[in-house]
């Protein structure tokens, strides 16, 4: 990634930065889709240089990466927040300084509680057929590997535009969770039209 744009929210008494940042991420991912190169694949991704900060756990910033300014310049992501002008600050796009700590943010699929446990429960009995174990010592094995509800994560409440379109102008919000992996060294790809790193195949984003 050659170049980004950074986009601070500025959120006041009745209006709060979590709604702030629901509205702005929903326009970035419209933004995307309009722009994708294929099927849910952009060329520009979407970093949180505050992610994991106290209060709202995605921070203030949002920075949109691509390898050339042109395809910042096409997004023209100015046009879709015109809305938000108020509440939202963004910078012209510049040139990525020099830096040697990368991290990827890619899409989390959290299972609830209730979710995890129906999952186990079928699991260990498939296996107590299969294997001839007792359910209860199949339980036990798994819970080893039991996942844990992804509630610590961050999160925000997204429409996605190719479920609406598919649907005839209907789609239920979901919450999408966030997940930040450290990177040792740059890896690039496609991403998702959120802006995040296609599961198994993290793009390195530069932290600064």
């Amino acid at each position: 990634m050659q170049v980004y744009q950074e986009i601070t929210l500025l959120p006041e008494a009745d209006i709060s930065l979590g709604f702030l940042w629901q509205k702005l991420y929903q326009q970035i991912h419209i933004a995307l889709v309009e722009h994708k190169v294929a099927d849910n694949q952009s060329h520009v991704a979407v970093g949180f240089p505050g992610y994991g900060a106290k209060g709202f756990p995605l921070g203030r910033k949002l920075r949109l990466f691509a390898p050339e300014r042109v395809q910042l310049e096409r997004l023209n992501i100015e046009s879709y927040l015109s809305r938000l002008s108020d509440y939202a600050h963004l910078k012209s796009i510049q040139p990525v300084p020099e830096t040697t700590v990368y991290a990827s943010f890619m899409r989390y699929h959290a299972k609830g509680a209730a979710r995890i446990e129906k999952d186990h429960q079928e699991k260990a009995r498939r296996w107590m057929l299969k294997s001839g174990k007792p359910l209860e010592d199949c339980l036990a094995e798994l819970d080893k590997t039991r996942p844990e509800p992804a509630s610590g994560l961050p999160f925000l409440w997204i429409e996605s535009q190719e479920t609406k379109k598919r649907e005839g102008g209907q789609a239920q919000k979901f919450p999408m969770f966030i997940k930040k992996s450290e990177q040792s060294e740059v890896h690039k790809g496609l991403l998702t039209c959120y802006g995040l790193s296609h599961p198994g195949k993290p793009v390195a984003l530069p932290v600064f």
